[in-house]
């Protein structure tokens, strides 16, 4: 154990205490909710922790591999945003139970992609002589990287339902369609049914499935709007990406998410 603790801390020589304690102390936390989910016999969920524990790993790893420091920052924020997205919302189910869980994260997620996507480009520009670029097409990078990354992720959340017959595009219900599919003539015009308030599910057979409280969206209402808090959440580092690139002294807030050149020892 004692040996364990003092590899442990080892890999985390180049981190402050705060980082070391949210590390530990969130690999516990993760550890006994994977024995609680084995006494309930829930694989899935055990697989979750797993996967949780790996991720946990990925900013050492990125620092040994591109030879980089992470901020502590944002390493406490990159745990607490596994955690709160693995064994929180989807093992506890704080998705369902608190509203705006979902929200809250993609807009952090939005904020810290557009840190690392920030970072890259300010370290070019800081460190070669050959490039300079100007302080709106630096955060212009930062903002479509983040972007990306949110784009990637709803790529893979339809893929996990279609693919895996999951549901990591929350469904939501809906009282108002418009619609050309209803349209009598098939002329492209728009038929728009208002004051939905329930809708009967058949099956094939005329056997009923279920009676819904309204009509069932599919997941589109969830991935605009998680697009939409990306955007809000790239927006802000952004701006503050541009204010510090202007005037450090006075704008430090970005300056506390940026990946430096690990410094030879």
């Amino acid at each position: 154990m004692k040996k364990g603790f003092k590899k442990l801390k080892k890999a985390y020589v180049y981190s402050d205490k705060k980082t070391l304690f949210f590390y530990i102390l969130l690999r516990v936390l993760i550890v006994v909710c994977m024995i609680r989910e084995l006494f309930h016999g829930n694989i899935q969920n055990v697989m979750l922790c797993i996967l949780s524990l790996f991720l946990l790993l990925l900013p050492n790893f990125v620092e040994k591999t591109f030879k980089v420091d992470l901020p502590s920052t944002l390493e406490i924020i990159i745990f607490l945003f596994i955690f709160s997205a693995e064994i929180l919302g989807e093992i506890n189910n704080f998705y369902g139970h608190i509203p705006g869980w979902d929200t809250i994260l993609h807009t952090l997620n939005g904020f810290l992609c557009a840190s690392i996507g920030f970072s890259l480009v300010y370290l070019l520009n800081e460190n070669s002589d050959s490039v300079k670029l100007s302080p709106i097409f630096v955060v212009l990078v930062s903002f479509c990287f983040s972007m990306t990354v949110g784009v990637a992720w709803e790529f893979f959340e339809y893929g996990m339902d279609n693919i895996f017959n999951l549901d990591m595009q929350k469904d939501k219900y809906v009282y108002k369609i418009q619609t050309v599919t209803l349209d009598p003539k098939n002329d492209n015009n728009i038929v728009t049914i208002n004051g939905i308030d329930h809708t009967i599910l058949y099956d094939s057979n005329n056997n009923k499935l279920a009676e819904l409280d309204g009509y069932l969206d599919i997941g589109i209402h969830d991935t605009m709007k998680d697009l939409l808090v990306n955007f809000i959440g790239a927006i802000v580092y952004s701006i503050f990406g541009y204010l510090y690139i202007i005037d450090h002294e006075k704008h430090q807030l970005a300056g506390k998410f940026i990946t430096t050149k690990k410094k030879e020892v």
